[in-house]
């Protein structure tokens, strides 16, 4: 989920001066898919403003987290920033990669049996569970469910880790979630959702508490410690 309130193409509103901020800024991000890269110079050369306008408008992408720089050498003097898009900024971007994943599952439903689905959708789950131990590591469970929530951020969920009032279990609340439209067709992907905590933190207890599917605004995952395993 960008954190931008600004799209690509982005309609033009307010004053003649704001519409043009707007489109000089639609048109950097576009100018910069093409090109990979480019100097503030080059971009303004290309968008017919001066270098400081350009300058000012790369500067407002950059505190939006939609583009950032690297310095390159050009020559004798002062290096100069090359710009580029972040994930984030191509994100602005039109993105039709949920309407297929929709259609590959209205695909899959319809010439699978039920049992043969659900064993796909659970394969995806190991294997993702697989990548978020990898990334997260070891640790303190605190710590780890941090590093959970900043991954799935990455991913598109908005949510957040808190102590839950029992006192000793974690609980996981995500309130922005980027496959929503996707659930609401197949609810099957809540499950595999489940699943893919409970192998993630295979050292807790897992149990849903909330689904938006049902009610409420989000989604919550209570993660308890699981009691020591006594020697046999």
């Amino acid at each position: 989920m960008s954190s931008s309130n600004s799209q690509v193409p982005l309609a033009a509103s307010g004053s003649p001066s704001a519409s043009g901020q707007v489109s000089a800024r639609g048109a950097a991000l576009s100018l910069l898919l093409r090109l990979g890269e480019a100097t503030a110079s080059q971009l303004a050369k290309d968008l017919d403003v001066s270098v400081q306008v350009m300058r000012r408008h790369l500067r407002s992408l950059e505190d939006e987290g939609l583009v950032a720089a690297s310095p390159a050498p050009e020559g004798p003097g002062r290096p100069s920033n090359r710009w580029h898009l972040t994930a984030e900024g191509r994100g602005q971007f039109p993105d039709g990669s949920q309407q297929f994943a929709l259609g590959l599952l209205a695909s899959l439903a319809g010439n699978l049996p039920e049992k043969t689905l659900n064993q796909l959708m659970t394969l995806q789950a190991q294997s993702q569970a697989l990548s978020y131990l990898s990334s997260i590591g070891d640790g303190p469970l605190q710590e780890r469910l941090q590093r959970l929530v900043e991954l799935r951020r990455m991913e598109g969920y908005v949510g957040e880790c808190v102590p839950h009032s029992d006192g000793h279990s974690w609980l996981i609340s995500e309130f922005h979630c980027s496959v929503m439209s996707i659930a609401e067709q197949f609810p099957c992907v809540c499950d595999q959702e489940l699943q893919l905590i409970r192998q993630t933190f295979p050292d807790c207890e897992v149990e849903r508490v909330q689904w938006r599917l049902e009610q409420g605004h989000s989604c919550g995952f209570r993660l308890s410690p699981a009691a020591p395993k006594k020697p046999t």
